[in-house]
């Protein structure tokens, strides 16, 4: 066996050698080829610095644009930092002061901010929860025991026993958030979420488990500890909006859907005009935005700032995101057919950011005619009323 020959002895100082081949034009041609000129010696030690040369701006560049995302972050960092003391020693006291909500809350202060902002009209106590938790947790062991799976499909189908949809949080569970992993079976946040969702359904049987609490449960849950996240969840969805929607009222659903389009019709005709088309209507894609409140369509992070002016505003800045939605998509959706719009209203793109949305959010106007959201609702409450008046069969007579 040969020994491989010593490096060359030109190559034992370099400063700079990328690892790759590319040294390699240095070497010398094998001795059963004809040995390089003095030309083609220079040409290629020329080519070889303009090389590394090239590999150091590349790596000085790459560093730069390190070091650009690094400045950002900190500075990201600093503004959360300095917006908490903001919150924590001059907001939180007056809570009620909410001009920063629209530029987003602060992640450390954000749930006792939600929590005061959706309030406790239902008085609801950690010890009632705790009651409802125990209740829940027996109707999970008296399943497992005794209940077999058609059993537990037909209790679940009984409107009179909403408590028996407690099974089927099992199944809706391991769909939430899928990508974190953490509400997962065997994740940190898996009993947790479980607990709540089991403890509200027992909690308001009348309503019991609809597809889709998993999302707003599970966003309250890392904002906030288990009783009050319990807490702020039931009173959450016991606002007409959510209690229409979740208890599928469809009548008031209707009503929802028919001053959507109200203001979609005012904020963007061409767009309105698109969908009618198609005959394309709000619930094809407002029903899961308004299900899980944004959480399960946008990032994670987005839909927190949703729910934080959501929180200040109310319902009707669920309605001002979805045309927000629409404004900010309008070219794209134009191009569309119903198949292709109802797709991608189904499934937004991932990279959607909040400085864009949100701007698009600004742009959309709640006013029709000078009436704003509450009027506009009001109003075809007042029509429905009066429309069930007229097709009364005691009046008839």
């Amino acid at each position: 066996m040969c020994k491989p020959p010593p490096p060359s002895a030109r190559r034992k100082n370099m400063e700079f050698e990328p690892l790759s081949t590319t040294a390699l034009i240095l070497e010398d041609r094998p001795a059963n080829l004809p040995a390089k000129s003095v030309e083609e010696a220079l040409r290629h030690r020329q080519e070889y610095d303009e090389m590394v040369a090239e590999a150091k701006k590349r790596e000085i560049k790459e560093a730069h644009k390190r070091k650009k995302i690094m400045r950002e972050r900190f500075k990201q960092e600093e503004n959360i930092a300095s917006a908490m003391v903001i919150w924590v020693n001059e907001i939180l006291p007056n809570w009620e002061v909410r001009e920063l909500w629209w530029q987003g809350l602060p992640p450390s202060v954000r749930g006792k901010v939600w929590s005061l902002a959706v309030g406790n009209e239902l008085n609801i106590t950690p010890e009632l929860y705790e009651i409802f938790l125990s209740r829940a947790k027996e109707r999970w062991k008296s399943f497992s025991e005794t209940s077999s799976e058609n059993d537990v499909e037909d209790a679940s189908a009984s409107v009179a026993d909403r408590e028996a949809s407690l099974e089927l949080i099992k199944l809706d569970i391991s769909r939430t958030f899928p990508s974190l992993y953490i509400f997962q079976k065997g994740g940190p946040y898996h009993d947790l979420l479980h607990s709540v969702l089991g403890a509200y359904t027992c909690y308001r049987p009348d309503v019991g488990y609809v597809q889709g609490m998993s999302f707003i449960a599970a966003v309250l849950i890392l904002n906030l500890e288990e009783a009050d996240a319990f807490i702020a969840f039931a009173n959450l969805l016991n606002k007409p909006c959510q209690l229409a929607f979740f208890r599928v009222d469809h009548s008031m659903m209707l009503k929802y859907f028919a001053a959507f389009e109200v203001f979609f019709e005012e904020n963007l005709p061409k767009l309105f005009l698109h969908f009618k088309s198609y005959s394309l209507t709000p619930d094809i894609y407002l029903i899961d935005w308004i299900f899980t409140l944004y959480s399960k369509s946008l990032p994670l992070d987005l839909a927190c700032r949703v729910w934080d002016v959501f929180c200040r505003d109310g319902e009707e800045f669920l309605f001002r995101t979805g045309l927000g939605i629409l404004r900010l998509y309008e070219d794209i959706l134009l191009q569309m057919d119903f198949i292709h719009i109802a797709q991608f209203l189904t499934k937004l793109p991932e990279d959607i950011t909040s400085e864009k949305l949100f701007s698009c959010i600004a742009a959309i106007q709640m006013q029709n005619s000078n009436k704003k959201w509450a009027q506009v609702f009001a109003s075809l409450m007042k029509d429905n009323k009066e429309g069930d008046k007229n097709h009364s069969p005691a009046l008839k007579s």
